[in-house]
């Protein structure tokens, strides 16, 4: 099953959406901002996109500028930052068959179906 970690007030994210509904399979959505992955699947996610987690933060976000940048964190601490603060995440991130992609460019996802 193909899931979309989605907001639906991101274009973005809109449009990685269409992506999946022109494919005519089957998704299932997560609206991270109200159903906040937990550590162990954020790890998880991070491990299936093979990056650091600092590359899944939003640094234009008002919440990491004003309270992560420019500090020394860890990544269970940015892990930790982004499931306190869910706006961090980088957004839309696909995943299907145990790979996942970050929906920007919305086409990175055509990669995974």
């Amino acid at each position: 099953m193909i899931k979309i970690y989605h907001n639906p007030r991101c274009r973005k994210s809109r449009e990685g959406m269409a992506i999946l509904e022109n494919s005519g399979k089957e998704f299932e959505i997560v609206n991270y901002l109200n159903d906040f992955p937990t550590e162990k699947e954020l790890s998880e996610i991070i491990k299936m996109l093979a990056i650091s987690p600092i590359q899944l933060v939003r640094k234009t976000e008002k919440i990491w500028k004003e309270n992560y940048k420019g500090k020394a964190l860890s990544d269970a601490e940015i892990i930790t930052a982004m499931i306190q603060n869910p706006k961090l995440i980088e957004r839309p991130i696909v995943i299907h068959n145990n790979k996942a992609v970050i929906g920007r460019p919305p086409e990175n996802i055509l990669e995974l179906l």
